[in-house]
């Protein structure tokens, strides 16, 4: 993700709805309440909690408004209007994890789980409903945040709350500087959510996707047991490697393998800003039109990505500004000689390039261009709080000089907007798609990011014309990107695709987004969902439903310790 200009503080998100009161039932009323019986619960599950107060938080309580907000990103869910839990709970040991659980399951609360608060719409701790619906609890796992590094192995134990930027930090320290990780940009996106969902970045040509180097974890299931991957066996270790948060458990640690890194890497950020209708938009045309022919069948260890954004120049008007940004795996002489021969027309000189480590180029590509030091990745509050609204889409063949003409003309309507298209190929067409949840490999050749943000007027309308301008430029886009299905990215979720409906979640319904997300892959998710949490304990308008499906059981005929459908 691109970082965020700074904007609103804190303060603005303190104020915040109490979520519709619980049905009552039995068990509650016997109590005294909801939250002096999930008190209760917790004592016994989890005798070490010394206080299990300062773990259970109730809407009336004064710590719920600060600790709700800390974490969220969108201000657009920040309302006094947005649905939030019954119980948040904040636990700081794997045991209380265990206990949340179980103890939201005897209440009938579902379970949103929460690390670094960056879902896109928002769904790890708000409903789109403020009632009707089963009351849910929100288990927010930022506390749990070791990174523990073993070089000799090259290996790394996450817990879900430590940040990429604290995982990256403490992989270079580790290691020397000898081993980083393929994982995005945003050092404060969390672990859990992160890894999830797939996770790539501008290693991923080389690397495949964050989830495609996790090689061990361990999962909070629907019951409140803890099972590491041989006991939750191969079909769940495979849906939580990019299934999306949310829908089989909460993973608790994630084992990822390293990679190694050379000691010099290089990067360049090239910006034009275009005069339109002259000689200058047709170079530009004829530049991005060979960029694309390319750029997905670069060597591997080469990342060019392309951006769009509006600039007003020095005269008042706003112009398309279109930024090439690069990171190459060794010193700049051997870029400049890979772009001499693959992409000549960028024209890439040594004054536009740098030198660096590998940390100092995740730095580099999140906007720190000065020299910052390493530990800036330990400050987690450093991506500011914003609205916005995200969408994406996937190219399996290149945009003609017609429809990027379009984009020109799009990106200066709307000062806040943006578009950024990464690359794949590389080792993300080499792996099968239904070796993860991750479907979106060989033909995908770029994934197609719409961004737009703006400030805090609140006024529905103007947000409406922001919401607009971004849905408008993903329409414009439908006859140029992939279909059947048009595809799209659990990691950038977005709810404009379709969502469940509480209390009649149905894989056929499902399937209008669920196919988009994960191709193929979306069946299989189903099938799991159905043996790990028939009872939907973990449920949002976008988890996995359940899928039961008549199966006779033919010899030899297992799939990972699922029988499958004949």
């Amino acid at each position: 993700m691109r970082p965020f200009s700074r904007l609103a503080p804190l303060l603005l998100l303190l104020v915040l709805v109490s979520p519709s009161s619980p049905q009552p039932q039995e068990l509650h009323e016997e109590a005294g309440g909801l939250q002096e019986s999930f008190l209760r619960c917790v004592s016994r599950l989890s005798p070490d909690t010394a206080d299990p107060s300062e773990l259970v938080h109730a809407p009336a309580d004064a710590s719920y408004p600060p600790l709700l907000a800390s974490t969220i990103q969108n201000l657009r869910f920040a309302s006094p209007q947005t649905p939030g839990p019954s119980l948040l709970l904040t636990p700081r040991t794997v045991t209380e994890v265990q206990a949340s659980v179980a103890c939201c399951k005897a209440h009938g609360l579902t379970v949103r789980a929460r690390s670094g608060g960056h879902d896109y719409e928002g769904l790890s701790y708000r409903a789109t409903r403020p009632s009707g619906g089963r009351p849910f609890g929100v288990i927010d796992v930022a506390a749990l945040r070791t990174v523990r590094v073993d070089a000799a192995r090259r290996v790394a134990r996450a817990q879900p709350g430590a940040t990429l930027g604290e995982l990256y930090y403490a992989v270079a320290e580790g290691s020397g500087g000898a081993l980083g990780f393929p994982a995005g940009i945003c050092p404060t996106v969390c672990v859990g959510g992160h890894l999830s969902g797939g996770g790539f970045g501008p290693m991923m040509r080389k690397y495949g996707l964050a989830a495609d180097n996790v090689v061990d974890a361990e999962v909070v299931d629907a019951g409140g047991k803890l099972l590491n991957r041989s006991a939750m066996g191969e079909d769940l270790f495979w849906a939580i490697r990019g299934g999306g948060g949310g829908s089989f458990g909460i993973v608790v640690s994630w084992t990822v393998s390293l990679v190694p890194v050379p000691s010099v890497v290089s990067a360049f950020t090239v910006r034009r800003l275009l005069r339109r209708g002259d000689e200058d938009e047709e170079a530009m045309l004829l530049l991005l039109t060979k960029w694309q022919l390319v750029a997905h069948a670069l060597p591997d260890d080469l990342f060019v990505k392309v951006a769009m954004e509006p600039k007003v120049d020095d005269g008042g008007k706003r112009r398309p500004l279109v930024v090439f940004k690069s990171l190459f795996l060794g010193n700049y002489s051997g870029m400049i000689t890979q772009m001499g021969i693959h992409l000549p027309e960028l024209d890439i000189k040594p004054s536009d390039c740098r030198e660096m480590n590998w940390i100092q180029s995740m730095l580099y590509f999140y906007g720190y261009t000065n020299g910052q030091p390493a530990e800036v990745f330990l400050d987690r509050t450093l991506q500011p709080k914003e609205y916005y609204k995200i969408k994406l889409d996937y190219l399996t063949s290149p945009i003609p000089a017609t429809g990027l003409s379009m984009l020109f003309t799009k990106i200066v309507e709307e000062q806040g907007g943006s578009i950024d298209i990464d690359p794949q190929g590389g080792r993300m067409s080499e792996i099968p798609e239904s070796d993860t949840p991750y479907a979106h490999r060989r033909g995908y050749l770029y994934n197609f990011q719409y961004y737009v943000k703006w400030g805090g007027d609140k006024n529905v309308s103007y947000e409406e014309k922001h919401l607009g301008w971004v849905r408008g430029v993903h329409e414009l886009m439908t006859p140029y990107v992939s279909n059947r299905p048009r595809a799209a990215y659990i990691n950038f979720r977005d709810l404009d695709l379709g969502q469940n409906v509480e209390g009649n979640t149905s894989y056929e319904e499902a399937k209008v987004w669920g196919r988009k997300y994960f191709r193929g892959n979306f069946r299989r998710l189903a099938m799991v969902k159905a043996e790990v949490d028939p009872d939907q304990v973990f449920w949002s308008e976008q988890s996995i439903p359940p899928l039961v499906v008549a199966r006779r059981k033919r010899k030899g005929q297992r799939h990972a310790g699922l029988v499958l459908d004949i």
